[in-house]
Parts: structure tokens; sequence; C-alpha cells
């Protein structure tokens, strides 16, 4: 092989900077590469710092401690439950790799000094079916953000992540912090843990932030070089081996090689309006995925030969879509699942169970508008505005341009609102007549709204006798547009189980790794637990860098 004439040689280069990238950097140093991770934007950090931070780890080791019940039977069954067959990233190989990765992962991540917490009360998405677990997702405990010094100032968790010492289920019952005992008294503790914080000089963050700082600290201890601000422009390929990369430093040309290989984890396709409207239909406008995810990676990843798939897929749910340039989409997660709301069509009807999978959602949703064209809205009555936190209606001014975009209306009647949102009034009344009547008896017989465990978890337990269900009856009565966002795009280079990237035929792009949303995803079209995008970025990424190492060691490639 022809030697490549470049400014820095190392063992492993890491294209851009998401969890997944530090998740293969991290490993790969600690078995003794030499590693530089590459970030094209500014910030770092990509979508995992805006995230709730759980990452979807099945049998894992914090569930083996607390005796919780989990094995990798079951895990399997579950996923072949969930995911089935949804083309080569979903294989019975990749899934196996998944699962067999997640114990090598957090005991590495354990030694390493990164300390996890599990979310015990949250369930996987679809619990009831077999294999279905409560517990199986973890998350960091709050981070200290002065360990990693200056690094923190330029962390996209800093700039858009939630950064306060919060974890899964603070979120989860801080939502009803208004209305419930329990969320009063999360809501006490969380203000505890701020004032202890301050008190001893800490600023601790949680959920993405907190992870995606605990990972950079990791890799500044390890002394691994990250270079942000250094876009990709092209993988560096020889005699059918990619053996570098291109990028761009302070303005000027670099040529970086890479002895072992190079790990994309770019993130997707988000922001990018010409691929989104190709592959989905919409513009991107509604993603709440970073912005610098604008699928270079994957484009330069075709460029070496790899190939792609689930292209037309995200990671979809429902949101309220930006009031103005300087607004993001608001992804809604408890806001739908809570009492006293419904989400209805153009028609004023309902087409799901709110409560369901977001990915469910919002499956349902483009297949709602292919028959009943036109706008969403979550309509609902004083007491969701009253007793649960609505995270699109956090700030007064997001409101007030919400109102003058047409995105919120509230009137005093059914009927008036009906006006405003331009669906006829009889058909909203006798919609909201017939979900009082399931309200009261606690059975939806429409779409089963509160059946499944993991609807009831973001429910609220003092409504009965259906947590998930209020009726619509008391004003003034409140719409707000509900769009089919996403939290970022599930197709990319296609790769097996080592995260080797594919050709179409099935033939490995030699020294070519992919994780994370710029890979297609092992979760296929569905997604099985909280966390079903970070845990898979992570395992991935490990196993990437794992095989870089045993090529290291015995020149298997």
């Amino acid at each position: 092989m022809t030697a490549v004439v470049a400014d820095h040689t190392h063992d492993a280069v890491a294209a851009d900077h998401t969890h997944a990238v530090v998740g293969a950097a991290l490993p790969a140093a600690d078995l003794g590469l030499s590693v530089l991770v590459v970030e094209g934007s500014g910030l770092w950090g990509g979508s995992s710092s805006m995230s709730g931070g759980g990452v979807w780890l099945p049998d894992n080791p914090l569930m083996r401690r607390d005796g919780a019940g989990d094995s990798r039977e079951e895990a399997l069954e579950y996923l072949e439950r969930t995911v089935g067959d949804a083309g080569p990233a979903t294989s019975r190989a990749r899934k196996e790799a998944f699962v067999d990765g997640v114990r090598p992962l957090v005991e590495m991540l354990e030694r390493l000094g990164m300390t996890f917490a599990r979310a015990a009360d949250y369930p996987d998405y679809y619990p009831e079916l077999p294999g279905g677990k409560v517990g199986r997702a973890i998350e960091v405990r709050p981070f200290d953000v002065r360990r990693i010094g200056p690094w923190w100032a330029t962390s996209r968790g800093k700039k858009e992540g939630v950064p306060a010492p919060v974890m899964t289920d603070d979120f989860w019952l801080l939502q009803r912090a208004w209305s419930t005992p329990g969320g009063m008294v999360r809501g006490a503790k969380v203000a505890g843990r701020v004032l202890a914080m301050a008190a001893r000089r800490q600023w601790q963050v949680g959920m993405g932030a907190g992870l995606t700082a605990a990972l950079m600290d990791v890799v500044q201890r390890q002394g691994t070089q990250v270079w942000t601000g250094t876009p990709v422009e092209e993988l560096v390929v020889e005699d059918d081996r990619v053996v570098g990369v291109r990028v761009v430093r302070d303005g000027r040309p670099v040529t970086v090689a890479a002895t072992r290989g190079v790990v994309l984890a770019g993130g997707g396709f988000d922001h990018n309006a010409e691929m989104r409207e190709r592959f989905h239909g919409v513009d991107g406008s509604w993603s709440s995925g970073a912005a610098s995810n604008v699928g270079s990676v994957i484009e330069i990843a075709e460029k070496a030969g790899a190939d792609t798939d689930l292209m037309d897929d995200a990671w979809w749910g429902g949101s309220v879509p930006p009031a103005s340039p300087q607004d993001r989409a608001g992804f809604m997660v408890s806001e739908r699942s809570v009492p006293f709301s419904i989400i209805v069509d153009a028609s004023g009807r309902r087409f799901a169970n709110e409560s369901e999978s977001y990915v469910d959602l919002g499956h349902h949703m483009f297949e709602r508008r292919e028959e009943v064209p036109g706008r969403f809205w979550m309509v609902s009555d004083r007491r969701h505005a009253r007793r649960y936190l609505r995270s699109y209606a956090m700030d007064p001014r997001v409101l007030k341009r919400m109102r003058a975009a047409g995105i919120l209306h509230e009137e005093p009647t059914l009927e008036a609102l009906a006006g405003r949102i331009g669906v006829e009034s009889a058909a909203l009344r006798s919609t909201v007549e017939r979900f009082n009547g399931f309200a009261r008896t606690g059975v939806d017989h429409d779409f089963g709204r509160g059946n499944s465990a993991y609807d009831r978890y973001y429910g609220d337990p003092t409504v009965h006798p259906n947590p998930n269900l209020g009726p619509i009856e008391r004003g003034p009565f409140t719409a707000v547009e509900v769009v089919p966002g996403d939290l970022g795009t599930k197709g990319g280079v296609v790769t097996d189980e080592h995260a080797r990237a594919l050709r179409s035929d099935g033939s490995v792009v030699e020294g070519l790794f992919a994780a994370g949303n710029c890979s297609a995803s092992v979760m296929g079209r569905t997604y099985p637990g909280p966390g079903s995008t970070l845990g898979p970025a992570l395992v991935f990424g490990h196993l990437a860098a794992r095989h870089l190492s045993a090529a290291a060691t015995d020149g298997d490639a």
C-alpha cells in the first residue's frame, strides 16, 4: 500500500464528535491506539448533548447488580418482536453484537471513572411484548462540568441542552410538579440539589449534557486530541481501503492519515433541506436534532463505496413547529400523555393513541396525512395547562410568537376553538364527547390509550380510573399545532456486526467504520426503549474500536 503523505498520522480518526465518536475514541485510546477526534462544528456533543441522555442497554451490569431479571435471550427475543427484519442493518448478527456488547461497554466506562444510575421505573416502549422489561435504560449521574475546564464553554449541551443537575426520573416527575405529591417532592429535591451544588461551588449537569461532558472528561484524561471547527471534506482511499481523511482546519486543508481506520459518527441529515425533501418530503425545520447534522459524512462514505439504508425513516415524534427562525421545534413526550388532551387531524378526529411511542405516533401522522390532508392539533382543557409542565410553553416570549404565528389558540368554547383551527365544530364536539366517555370509564376503546405501562409512565396517577385520560370539558380550551418532527434521521451507512461499512454487495469497505445516526439503525423502523439511539451508538462505537485494536495486533483489517 502506498503511504499517505499527511500532516498528521494516527492509528484511528474519529470523524465528527457525537458521543458515538467519543464512544469509539475512548476505548481505542484505552486499548493503546493513537486517536484523533475531528468535529465539523464549533460546538461539540451533537444531538446527544441535547437529549434526555438515557442509554438503552438491555441486560446491563447495573440490572444484574440489582437483580432486575433480564437476560441475553429475553433481550434478543424482544428485539426480534419489535425490530424484526428491516433490512441489513437489523440482521441477527448485528442484534447479537449489540446485546453482547453491552456488558463490556459499561464495565469499561465504569473502570475509566464514569458513574451510572438505572432509570429503574422507565419501561421499554412495548413492555407487554415477550422479552419486554422495565428499567433497561441507564444514565450518568450529574457531572461537575468544572472537570472539563474550558471545554464546557463549547459544549452544545451548555448552549442547547439541559444544563442542570436533573435526571430522567426527575424530569418524569417534574412535569407534574404542580399536580401530584410525588411531583412536588421531586421538585423540592431538585431545588435542594441545586443549592447543595452551589454550596460546594460545583456546576453539575445531567441528562445528555452530563453524558457527553462525562465522556469528554475521560477523553481529555486519556490525552486524545479533539479538533473542533474541523469539517471532513473527503476520505482518503488507496487500493480500495480508507487510509485517512482530508479536513479543513483553521481555514487550510489538512490530510490526516489513519493507519488502522476512520470511524464516522457525524449524526444524520436532520437539517439538510435537500436530503430531507428527497427522502422524507419535509424540509427538516421540524427536527430537534443538532443543526450541524447535515449528512455530509453519509455522502462522503457513499463516495468511498459504502451502501446506505433506511434513508426514508427518522426517529419521528409529534412536535410543536418553530414559531419563528429564532425558535426550535418542540419535541413532545409527556405533554401528549398526561390527561385532559387529545390529538386530532384536520377533520377533527383522533387517529392514534396519543401516549404511544413517539416514533409510532410520527409514522401514524404521516399515514393519516395521506388520508386526511391538513394540520394536526393537540386540543386540551384548562387543567392540562395548569397542572402539567409543557416544555413548549415555558417562555412567555415564545408563547407570544406561537399565537402570532397561528400555532397556538385559546378560546372559551370548543365551537370557537374549532373555528380558529379550521375544523368542523360538530366533528370536534363529537370526538371530544366520545373521548370524555372513555375518560370516565377508564378504557379507550378506540386506540387503547393507557393500556400499556409505557403509556402510564407519563400519566398522572392522581387521575382515575385511567392516568392517561381526563375529560376535556373545562374552558378555556387550547389548541396547539402538532407536526411530525424528529430527534434525528435513522438512515445512513450500512454496517456489519463490527461497525464496518459495507458495500451494496455485502463486501467490507476496508478501513471505514460508522456508528450513531450516520449509520443505518440496528433498531430498524421502531424504537424499542428509552435511549435506543444512544445505546447502539455507544456499543457500535466500542465494537469499532475493538476491531481496530485487533487489527493493530494481528494485522487483520
